[in-house]
């Protein structure tokens, strides 16, 4: 396809609204969920075929220059949050001990006929799957039909899939289709999604190392809460001095959010939050497990403030449609890597824009979501991560080159590559 012809097309379709899919026509989804914007390459025959698909775990080309972080720096697994295990004592004290070991690579490469070959990230378990059944289902398929694929891959995997290993693969895959696309139409993923809503993306930096982040410029911060239900009045307390050290540090006018990360039960959230009135935190982010969608609604309701947040470990459109009907949350966060990949992110938002809720995609930065982020208009913030504190300087300036970061009144903006594709610069392990 013409390039110049695509960039048009691509225009008229972002100012269109949002249609109804005619992929969609005739199935239940066209009438329960609004479709995303119709791609302007959809109907087009690539000329390519798919020839192979392999999980492959990918280092930069360009790797960070080791180096020993600073003692208890947040960035480890040896530090305690948290999380759903804290009422064992066995796996309180540090990450490390429940984490597993190794699900294999989450990375997954889709090769073509013609030497284009793709990059997709996706999540934990991604690889058995990615090996065992994508190949049959997609060998010899365009990669140019991802809604078409996307639907193969959903349909042929229900009957042991529909959450968890098995859409992380079907996003990682999918997301390698978007990269194959990118590059045969010679340009980045945020111009086939109809080309930058803003001139930059407005970041905040999740951590703990609050210091850190604070010098480096952020002016909005997502802390990682360490205690919940099990370390009872003390625990209380230490996560109200942890959130009252941020607000110190970053002044009345910046924001601070946290990361609840399943680990909590109502009545906690709720005391927890009356605790924190004094410090206006901005959201609370996962406080119960994510299958709790009537919990959820009643916490949504009862607390305006701090907001709820969720959707990092939901999946799928139907997934979301559940947080919807439950009013369960105030922002939604999916995880381009685990929700079902870039194709399935256009149709939560899609959802999300119905439901006047704004989509905060957790690690927005990364595995090339900060392409979604920069094009979609109701996607306001990217969450960083900053490499671990105790560098070289060469280590943070080399992240600013990648990520191309800015300065201005909102503290921290990124901007993700130029180049064809999500634009990674990644070889083999």
């Amino acid at each position: 396809m013409d390039r110049r012809a695509f960039l048009s097309a691509g225009g008229a379709l972002a100012l269109a609204g949002l249609h109804r899919s005619a992929l969609s026509e005739g199935n239940d989804s066209a009438v329960r969920f609004p479709a995303p914007v119709p791609l302007s390459f959809r109907d087009e025959i690539s000329g390519l075929k798919i020839t192979a698909i392999r999980a492959q775990s990918m280092v930069p080309t360009r790797p960070l220059p080791s180096y020993q972080p600073t003692p208890g720096a947040w960035n480890t697994t040896d530090v305690e949050i948290a999380n759903p295990l804290s009422i064992y004592p066995r796996f309180k004290p540090r990450r490390s001990l429940f984490y597993a070991d190794d699900l294999g690579p989450q990375t997954v490469v889709v090769e073509t006929d013609k030497g284009i070959t793709g990059i997709g990230f996706g999540g934990s378990g991604a690889a058995y799957v990615v090996e065992r059944h994508m190949p049959k289902l997609l060998l010899g398929e365009d990669p140019f039909q991802v809604e078409r694929l996307w639907d193969i891959m959903w349909r042929g995997t229900l009957y042991y899939g529909r959450k968890g290993m098995v859409v992380h693969a079907i996003s990682a895959v999918d997301n390698a289709l978007w990269d194959i696309v990118g590059q045969a139409l010679k340009v980045p993923v945020y111009q086939l999604l109809g080309g930058p809503a803003k001139e930059r993306v407005p970041c905040y930096c999740t951590g703990n190392n609050i210091e850190q982040a604070v010098e480096f410029g952020f002016k909005k911060l997502k802390l990682a809460i360490p205690h919940g239900p099990a370390d009872g009045e003390a625990g209380l307390r230490e996560n109200v001095k942890l959130v009252q050290r941020a607000r110190d540090l970053l002044g009345a006018d910046g924001e601070v959010m946290l990361d609840c990360w399943m680990a909590f039960t109502e009545s906690y959230t709720d005391e927890l939050a009356a605790r924190l009135a004094p410090y206006r935190v901005y959201w609370m982010e996962e406080c119960l497990m994510p299958d709790d969608y009537v919990g959820m609604g009643r916490m949504n309701a009862k607390i305006k403030s701090p907001k709820m947040a969720t959707g990092e470990h939901e999946a799928t459109r139907y997934g979301f449609e559940l947080l919807a009907l439950h009013q369960a949350a105030a922002i939604w966060q999916p995880d381009m890597h685990w929700c079902g990949g870039l194709t399935e992110m256009r149709w939560i938002d899609a959802l999300a824009r119905r439901e006047r809720i704004p989509l905060i995609p957790h690690g927005g930065w990364r595995g090339g979501a900060a392409h979604f982020v920069l094009a979609n208009e109701n996607t306001p913030w990217c969450e960083m991560f900053l490499p671990a504190p105790g560098g070289p300087q060469e280590v943070y300036q080399q992240f600013e080159d990648e990520q191309q970061i800015t300065r201005g009144p909102e503290g921290i903006y990124m901007r993700p590559p130029n180049r064809p594709g999500f634009g990674f610069e990644l070889k083999p392990a």
